[in-house]
């Protein structure tokens, strides 16, 4: 039998059930205001509500409760009030909303709206039977299918997932000491944004980004926009399929939680077997707190992954420990990087 004891001195609201239950309310304002562009519009200049309605082909019913949530939500600043209101983007949203910026991060949000929005619906189902509940549960190609067929497509994505990740690569490129290596190589490099981070923070750096062979030429442009084709260059190959290229320095970034505990210990392995002496393999990680208490993106994440993938799954420093040290690393540090992103740093 349990007892329930309440203190006198304590009042119990269901203030943050509510919140928290009804919180897809609230995320899919902020969504649709990125879909529409709304924050891209409105990096151009303040606007009336009845220019804002004009420009976006939206209805007048619901327009001020729409704009008024982000306000409230502080998404959004407004100048006086009724028909002659004027709305402009905050601090926050014009630098990483405005989709005409480099640090635009809304391609992750655009993907949570079109995509993921609906496929969450099912988690339910995914709890009770442990499968992914995107485009392959209809029989049709995932995602990462569909994107290497249309190379604007994919590079696109490649733009949008890296967005996110410049934070994280910026403090890791800034933070770990490189002092005592000279080649580095991010598997699963995509745009090779990682390889362009540490390369522009350690000019004795000879990076290499490797990835599939059709990301390959879209890594090329964007090494040669940041013209250092001198010290960054890419390789195709499959993780998968082929051994890593030997380097000092092997990093993944969100690559790693894509699959099961059987294809993680083996890419783990690949990395320790291209690694030499003393060299250091890197994972950029939301790694979910050891307690399991605190980050809790990263154990979001980690259902993210329920949903999209057959087996894939985000873990603790603890976790990553436990594998590197079986692969025969000898030691393994954490390094915190922006938000709830850190890297796990194992030594050969």
């Amino acid at each position: 039998m349990v007892t329930e004891t309440i203190s006198t001195d304590v009042v119990v609201t269901p203030t943050r059930i509510m919140q928290t239950g009804l919180a897809f309310w609230s995320s899919k304002v902020l969504l649709s205001a990125v879909n529409l562009k709304l924050f891209t519009l409105l990096a151009q200049g303040s606007k009336t509500g009845e220019e804002i309605r004009t420009a976006l082909n939206l209805q007048q019913r619901g327009l001020a409760d729409f704009l008024d949530a982000l306000v409230s939500m502080n998404f959004l600043h407004r100048e006086g009030t009724g028909a002659e209101a004027k709305y402009c983007n905050t601090l926050e949203s014009d630098a990483y909303l405005d989709k005409n910026k480099s640090c635009y991060i809304g391609g992750i949000l655009e993907m949570a709206n079109n995509r993921l929005y609906p496929f969450w619906n099912n988690l339910e189902e995914a709890l009770q039977t442990g499968m992914p509940q995107n485009e392959v549960k209809s029989g049709k190609k995932s995602l990462f299918e569909t994107l290497y067929e249309d190379e604007n497509r994919l590079e696109e994505f490649i733009a949008a997932m890296g967005g996110i990740q410049t934070g994280n690569f910026i403090a890791f490129a800034s933070q770990f000491n490189f002092d005592h290596y000279y080649t580095h190589c991010d598997v699963g490099g995509a745009g090779a944004d990682l390889s362009i981070q540490i390369a522009k923070h350690h000019p004795s750096i000879l990076s290499t980004s490797w990835d599939l062979p059709q990301v390959a030429p879209i890594a090329t442009r964007n090494i040669e926009r940041h013209q250092l084709q001198d010290r960054v260059v890419t390789r195709s190959g499959d993780f998968f399929n082929d051994e890593f290229p030997k380097a000092d320095v092997i990093t993944m970034g969100n690559i790693l939680h894509d699959w099961d505990l059987t294809q993680k210990k083996m890419l783990i392995q690949k990395a320790y077997n291209a690694l030499p002496p003393g060299g250091a393999f890197v994972v950029i990680e939301n790694v979910i707190d050891d307690e399991r208490k605190e980050n809790t993106f990263g154990m979001l994440m980690s259902l993210n992954m329920l949903i999209e993938t057959h087996g894939g799954f985000d873990y603790t420093a603890a976790d990553f420990t436990s594998w590197t040290k079986e692969a025969g690393f000898s030691h393994v540090d954490i390094m915190h990087l922006s938000g709830p992103a850190s890297a796990l740093i194992a030594y050969k």
